[in-house]
């Protein structure tokens, strides 16, 4: 194996490396990814084996969300102080031992513990797995790089209730873990003998204090945002969660205004370009992932479909990523990155309008096919560009922890929107019929709606390609693909 191991840091990449690097970071950002939903459609089969009630199949899912979510930007800074790969390698092979923990599991505690440690693993494979990409790839071909990365990804994310419903129906809910068993064991000694090592320059030491408050200040965030929709936006402990996180990210954003060792340099959000890249992220995985969370209820028990069945139906939408992110990430190399987000944000506004102007509880599903087709192009074009996008508003050696950035607002995101979107649904509407649940269904659909035209405004605030192509070399929109990219 040893013959086979990439060049030196110092030597240009090698199409093979090229190749190795995204099968290798695709493979495992898949299966984190599909984890994140994979578990939804088993729910009720989990509850009358393992037992439970509605407070454990929620922590089933939140339990893997809080540690992923806060430990993102760690697990960037960890990789750039000490080696991408290493971390990224880490990441896999903790996931792998949670995901046969999680299918051995006897209680709904070990499960909930089971899929926290898969959540930490989840968080050293995302961040790392796009800087090692940009690491080996060209500036000139990132676009499509990336493009086929967001094409894995989001084939992961919307096909994840379609996998484990399949697998529920078919074989049993633990085999939805064991499947990741054997994946992370092969990934292993290839992620190590065939991917490059990388680090970011100048990074001596770790900031601990940061890492911290930035790690317990959105626990308590991400912790309320999840509970809000279940005890109500002012309960007690909803409304503490909130000021004890914000307290300690205030905390933490002085600690890294002052400090001369920062893990998140403040100075990142003068950038135009990387404040509007993460707003939409943000708006566009709430208004999205709040919607796809109550139209899969409505496929199933008010339409009528098995878990299977509502998956496939979804396939107009889930099989977009794949088809159709990468080439238009290999076009954004071409015309940037912004108007291809731009036109998949408002595409995926105008799919989710369509449902929302049709949904009625005996709506057939044919009507429904031009709104699935819609936001699978929309969310295609997204995740063919955003990727390009976050790396290039950063310089080559912020690029690790612009990309923990941007998956902690898109957890962030995600989670916001199901608990607001959530909220709007019980406050117009109940599943005590079909009618009360189309009542609930629309206004929270059109909620997602309102939070992807608010991205599209967001993305339009970023700088174009020429106009950042216009600035000086270290300004603070700078595309960094103008700067040579360590390897």
């Amino acid at each position: 194996m040893a013959g086979h191991a990439p060049p030196p840091s110092g030597t240009a990449p090698s199409r093979a490396l090229i190749v190795w690097t995204l099968i290798l970071t695709g493979a495992a950002t898949f299966m984190a990814a599909l984890d994140n939903l994979v578990v939804t459609t088993a729910l009720p089969v989990i509850r009358d084996d393992l037992g439970g009630g509605l407070d454990d199949l929620e922590w089933i899912v939140n339990g893997y969300t809080l540690p992923f979510a806060c430990l993102l930007l760690p697990a960037a800074a960890l990789g750039d102080r000490f080696g991408r790969r290493r971390i990224f390698s880490y990441g896999i092979a903790l996931f792998t031992v949670a995901s046969a923990v999680a299918a051995l599991a006897e209680s709904t505690d070990l499960l909930i513990a089971a899929r926290a440690l898969q959540g930490v693993g989840a968080a050293g494979i995302f961040p790392l797995s796009l800087t090692l990409i940009t690491a080996v790839v060209p500036a000139e071909r990132r676009g499509a790089a990336l493009g086929i990365w967001g094409a894995i990804n989001g084939l992961a994310v919307a096909g994840g209730p379609l996998v484990g419903g399949a697998i529920t129906d078919n074989l049993s809910w633990h085999w939805i873990f064991w499947l990741n068993v054997p994946i992370g064991i092969a990934l292993l000694p290839l992620v190590l003998t065939r991917l490059r090592e990388s680090r970011a320059p100048g990074v001596t030491r770790l900031d601990i204090p940061g890492a911290v408050l930035a790690s317990t200040g959105l626990f308590g965030i991400v912790l309320a945002v999840v509970r809000g929709s279940e005890h109500g936006w002012t309960s007690g402990t909803v409304l503490t969660g909130f000021v004890l996180g914000g307290l300690l990210m205030i905390a933490f954003v002085l600690w890294e205004l002052r400090t001369d060792a920062p893990m998140l340099p403040m100075r990142l959000f003068r950038s135009r370009a990387f404040s509007a890249v993460n707003a939409t992220n943000l708006l566009m995985y709430a208004g999205m992932f709040g919607s796809i969370f109550l139209l899969t209820q409505f496929l199933q028990l008010i339409q009528g479909y098995t878990p299977t069945e509502a998956g496939v139906r979804m396939l107009p939408w889930t099989a977009m990523p794949l088809l159709i992110s990468p080439l238009a990430g290999a076009f954004s190399d071409r015309i940037g990155g912004r108007p291809i987000v731009a036109g998949g944000l408002l595409a995926m506004a105008g799919g989710l309008g369509w449902l929302a102007v049709l949904a009625e509880p005996e709506v057939s599903y044919a009507s429904q096919v031009p709104g699935f087709v819609l936001c699978g192009i929309g969310m295609a074009l997204f995740f063919a560009a955003i990727g390009e996008m976050v790396m290039a508003s950063v310089e080559p050696r912020e690029q690790g922890i612009a990309s923990g950035v941007s998956n902690a607002m898109r957890e962030l995101g995600g989670a916001l929107g199901v608990s607001v979107l959530a909220s709007v649904f019980a406050a117009q509407g109940g599943y005590e019929t079909p009618q009360r649940f189309t009542d609930g269904l629309v206004p929270a659909v059109w909620g997602g709606v309102v939070a992807l035209l608010a991205a599209t405004v967001a993305v339009l605030i970023a700088p174009g390609r020429r106009s950042r192509a216009t600035r000086a070399p270290g300004a603070p929109d700078a595309p960094a693909e103008r700067v040579p990219v360590a390897a």
